[in-house]
């Protein structure tokens, strides 16, 4: 019997690139990790996410760098660092290496200077987010303002599913405005009697990469929570598997 084929969300098609997703589809997990999961520390059987892995495996040009991801806002050189710290985002300027984040839910953000031929990955929670996850991956990619940079800001959870307390709010506030409708009100209020919010993370992702100088923002506007059965969502799920973005300098 042949392998069922990984089915993946392309990005988009930009010249020197590659994007794209995976999502659930053809893999050999079992649920609740059914059945392309990519997560080795989600409880999945090791096998499972090894068959997956090695699937995966065949459509890319080099192994993919895993990240330690642990909410934070370091990079890691993916160039010189064969088996990187805890790290929440990576840069290269090889061209086939391929460069891997792994979510269900948080946003995976794809930042590229095709023309200077560099490129870097982040994963941005909102912890991260409000960190400076996405403004570091800008800097170490070393590109000046005018060097074209471009985002895509992958699957996640969207903003009619993102409901956070008022000091998730307040921990963005902190930095800058944040953009009109990226905190919308829901009308409950916590124990201590503060509000709730619907957060809108990829526009808040955008406010932070145009002010770190990309010009060009692409949106998958595409939820892991909403409607959406394609991609693993720890929200609505619990305990579930993992996706990831990969994008690699095509050489």
């Amino acid at each position: 019997m042949t392998a069922a084929q990984p089915f993946v969300q392309e990005g988009p098609d930009w010249p020197g690139l590659r994007i794209f997703a995976t999502t659930r589809a053809g893999g050999v997990s079992a649920a609740p990790y059914a059945s392309f999961n990519l997560g080795a520390h989600v409880g999945d059987a090791p096998g499972a996410v090894a068959a997956n892995r090695a699937r995966l495996r065949a459509l890319l040009p080099s192994d993919p760098l895993w990240l330690d991801q642990v909410h934070g806002t370091r990079v890691a050189d993916a160039d010189h660092e064969a088996d990187p710290a805890p790290a929440d985002a990576a840069v290269t300027r090889v061209p086939g290496r391929v460069l891997a984040i792994m979510t269900a839910d948080c946003l995976p953000v794809v930042i590229a200077a095709p023309e200077a031929g560099v490129l870097a990955v982040a994963h941005a929670g909102w912890r991260g987010l409000a960190g400076g996850v996405l403004e570091n991956a800008v800097a170490a990619m070393g590109v000046p303002p005018d060097a074209g940079l471009r985002a895509w800001i992958g699957p996640a959870i969207g903003p009619l599913a993102f409901e956070v307390g008022d000091e998730v709010r307040a921990a963005f506030a902190r930095a800058a405005e944040p953009p009109a409708g990226a905190f919308v009100p829901t009308g409950g209020h916590d124990a201590a009697g503060a509000p709730k919010w619907l957060a809108d993370l990829p526009a808040l992702a955008e406010q932070r990469l145009r002010a770190a100088g990309v010009a060009t923002v692409v949106r998958s506007n595409l939820c892991t929570v909403a409607g959406n059965d394609r991609f693993y969502s720890y929200r609505k799920e619990g305990v579930t598997g993992r996706f990831a973005t990969l994008a690699w300098l095509v050489p």
